[in-house]
C-alpha cells in the first residue's frame, strides 16, 4: 500500500475512533461516585458500616442540640433482623428540621450548613447521614424513614425516601403528618446490611467514648442483644457555643484569594481586607497594601493575577494577630476528667486544656487526660482514646497524628516503661482531643488526623503537662511501696531479733514479749506515717520538688527545634 494511502486510512480510522470515544464521555455524579467508592466514607465492611451509620446520626443529633442550646438526650437502638441485616433507630430531642429541608438533608450528598462556615462542629462536608441512607438502600433496597417536629404546636412530618444516585437528589416515596409525643426532635430509621461484634472498634465502644467527650449529654443505647445501657450526663454546664469567624489572611491560598476578590461585594481593596478577613484592622489593611505596593482604592474585581501575587506577598510580610478562638468549643479540663472518671476505672486521673494555637490560619486547641492504675492491665500497651471535635476516632489509629505524638513522647521520663518507637507499657489510658474549625482528616471517613507539625507539637506539649502530674503520683507510689516492702521484711524478723536480744541481755520471757511488742509498735507507727503520705501538692511540696522538672528538658528541646 502506498504511504499516502496508509496515512489517509490512519486519519480516517483515528477520526472515527476519537468520535466514538467522545460519545462515551459524560459527567460523573457525586452520589454515583460515592456509591461505587463507599469505602471512602467508612462503609468498607459490614461491621464498620453499622458503626458509621450510628456515628453519623448521633453526630447530627449532638450538633443540632448544641446549636439550639438543648442538653442532648439521644436514644440509639440497633436491632438484629437477621445475621447480616440490622435496623438502626436514632432519636433525639433537638430543635427538629424544617419540612422543606428534611428530604435534602437525608437524601442529598454534599448538602449542609457547616462546610462554608468557620466554627467548630462535628460534621463538615454534609455527606454523613445521606451516605448512610444511600448505603442502606443499596444493600437492602429499603427506604429511610424520618420523623421530625420543630415545636409543641407544630405537626410532626413523616418521610420515606431514597437517594437517587444518578441525580444526587432525594426521591420521596411518602410525605405525611403523623402523631408524635415529643415536643421537638428528629428520628431516623434505617435498614442496612451489617454485622455486630463487641470490642475496641464496636458500636458499644463508640457510644462509651462519645459519652466521655460529651459529659453534658445523655445516651440511652440498646444493643443488638437487647441489652440497654444508659450513659447519664455528669455535668450541668453547657459547652461554650462556638462563634463563626471569617478566614484568617495567613491561611488563604493564592487561588482562594483570587476567587474571593472576584466574588466580593466591596468596592475597594481596603474594604475587602477589613471586612472579608479576621484580625485585619484599618492599620493592618494599610500596611498590607503598602507591602504589596497596591493602592487601597483599587477595586478587588480589577486585580490581575500578578496583583494577587503581590497581595499574597504583602500579607506574608505583615505581622497579623492570630485568629480569634471563640470559634472553638473545647470540652474543658475539668469536664474531660469527669467524663474519663465515669467510664475508666483507675486510681489516678489528670487532665489539661492547652491554650489555642494555629495551623494554616485555622485556630485549634488540644486537650489531654490520663487515667492510671485501677483494673487496667499493666503488661500491655497504653490504651489510646482519640477525639476530634468531640467525636471518637476508632479506626486508623496507627496512621493518626495523635498516635505519632504519643509514641514520640518520652514516657520513661514520667516513670513508665517504653521501648523505642512504641507506646508505653503501663496500666494507662491516654485521651487526646483536638478542637478546630477545620480538622485536617486524612480521608472523607474522618478516622485519623493529618501529621501537621503544629498539631503534633501541641499534642506533645499537652501530654508532657499531664505526664508531669502523673510522674509525681507514680514516683510517690513506688517510694511508698519500696518502704513498706522493707518494713515487711523487718517485721518478719522481729521475733528473731527479740530472741537474739534475750540471749545477749539475758531477758526474761516477759521482757522478750515486751521488747517484741515495742518493736512492732514502732514499726506500725512509722508505717502509718508512710500510708498517710498525701498526694496533694500543697502538703508535699518538698517531695514534689524531686519530680517538678521531669520532662521539662524534652519540652524545652522540642521548643528549641521548633524555633
Amino acid at each position: 500500500m502506498a504511504p499516502n494511502r496508509q496515512l489517509t486510512e490512519f486519519n480516517k480510522n483515528t477520526g472515527t475512533k476519537a468520535e466514538e470515544m467522545a460519545t462515551k464521555q459524560r459527567d460523573i455524579g457525586v452520589a454515583e461516585f460515592f456509591a461505587r467508592n463507599r469505602h471512602l466514607l467508612g462503609f468498607d465492611n459490614p461491621r464498620k458500616a453499622l458503626l458509621t451509620t450510628i456515628k453519623e446520626a448521633v453526630d447530627n443529633s449532638l450538633d443540632a442540640c448544641e446549636e439550639a442550646s438543648i442538653f442532648p438526650e439521644i436514644y440509639i437502638e440497633a436491632i438484629e433482623i437477621s445475621p447480616s441485616r440490622f435496623k438502626v433507630i436514632v432519636e433525639d430531642n433537638g430543635p427538629g428540621i424544617v419540612k422543606a429541608q428534611i428530604p435534602k438533608i437525608f437524601g442529598k450528598l454534599l448538602y449542609g450548613s457547616k462546610f462554608h462556615k468557620l466554627s467548630q462542629s462535628r460534621g463538615q462536608q454534609g455527606i454523613g447521614i445521606s451516605a448512610s441512607v444511600m448505603y442502606g438502600q443499596l444493600t437492602t433496597g429499603k427506604s429511610a424513614k424520618i420523623i421530625s417536629k420543630i415545636g409543641a404546636n407544630k405537626p410532626a412530618h413523616y418521610y420515606e425516601l431514597h437517594l437517587d444516585t444518578k441525580t444526587n437528589k432525594p426521591e420521596i416515596l411518602k410525605d405525611d403528618i403523623t402523631e408524635w409525643k415529643k415536643d421537638h426532635g428528629t428520628k431516623i430509621e434505617l435498614d442496612l446490611e451489617a454485622s455486630y461484634l463487641k470490642g475496641a472498634q464496636s458500636v458499644d465502644e463508640y457510644i462509651k467514648e462519645t459519652a466521655i467527650a460529651n459529659p453534658h449529654a445523655t445516651f440511652i443505647y440498646t444493643n443488638p442483644k437487647a441489652e440497654q445501657i444508659i450513659f447519664p450526663k455528669v455535668v450541668e454546664k453547657f459547652p461554650q457555643q462556638p462563634k463563626e469567624i471569617t478566614p484568617h489572611p495567613y491561611g488563604v491560598e493564592l487561588g482562594v484569594l483570587q476567587a474571593m476578590a472576584k466574588d466580593t461585594q466591596t468596592k475597594t481593596l481596603y474594604q475587602f481586607l477589613t471586612t472579608e478577613f479576621s484580625r485585619v484592622s484599618s492599620k493592618v489593611a494599610k500596611e498590607i497594601c503598602e507591602n504589596a505596593r497596591l493602592s487601597e482604592k483599587i477595586k478587588p474585581k480589577n486585580l490581575a493575577r500578578q496583583d494577587i501575587e503581590k497581595l499574597m506577598k504583602g500579607i506574608q510580610e505583615t505581622k497579623i494577630m492570630a485568629p480569634p478562638t471563640d470559634c472553638l468549643s473545647p470540652i474543658g479540663a475539668e469536664q474531660l476528667e469527669k467524663g474519663v472518671r465515669k467510664e475508666v476505672n483507675a486510681e489516678f486521673y489528670a487532665s489539661v486544656s492547652r491554650p489555642p494555637a494555629v495551623y494554616r490560619g485555622n485556630p485549634f486547641l488540644v486537650e489531654a487526660a490520663v487515667a492510671y492504675g485501677g483494673n487496667q492491665p499493666g503488661d500491655k500497651s497504653a490504651r489510646i482514646i482519640r477525639f476530634a471535635n468531640r467525636v471518637p476516632l476508632l479506626y486508623q489509629q496507627g496512621a493518626c497524628g495523635v498516635t505519632k505524638s504519643i509514641v514520640e513522647t518520652g514516657w520513661r521520663n514520667y516513670g513508665l516503661s517504653q521501648s523505642q518507637n512504641s507506646l508505653p507499657i503501663a496500666p494507662l489510658t491516654i485521651v487526646v482531643h483536638i478542637a478546630s474549625v477545620w480538622v485536617p482528616f486524612t480521608s472523607e471517613s474522618k478516622e485519623a488526623i493529618a501529621h501537621y507539625p503544629e498539631i503534633i507539637k501541641e499534642i506533645k506539649l499537652a501530654l508532657q503537662e499531664v505526664g508531669r502530674q502523673l510522674v509525681r503520683y507514680v514516683g510517690k507510689k513506688k517510694r511508698v511501696h519500696a518502704e513498706l516492702k522493707k518494713r515487711s521484711y523487718i517485721e518478719k524478723y522481729i521475733p528473731h531479733v527479740a530472741e537474739a536480744l534475750q540471749e545477749l541481755l539475758e531477758y526474761s520471757d516477759n521482757e522478750k514479749k515486751a521488747t517484741e511488742k515495742l518493736l512492732v509498735e514502732l514499726l506500725e507507727k512509722h508505717r502509718g506515717e508512710l500510708e498517710d503520705i498525701s498526694f496533694d501538692e500543697e502538703k508535699n511540696k518538698d517531695y514534689d520538688e524531686e519530680f517538678a522538672n521531669i520532662g521539662k528538658e524534652e519540652e524545652e528541646e522540642n521548643n528549641e527545634q521548633e524555633s
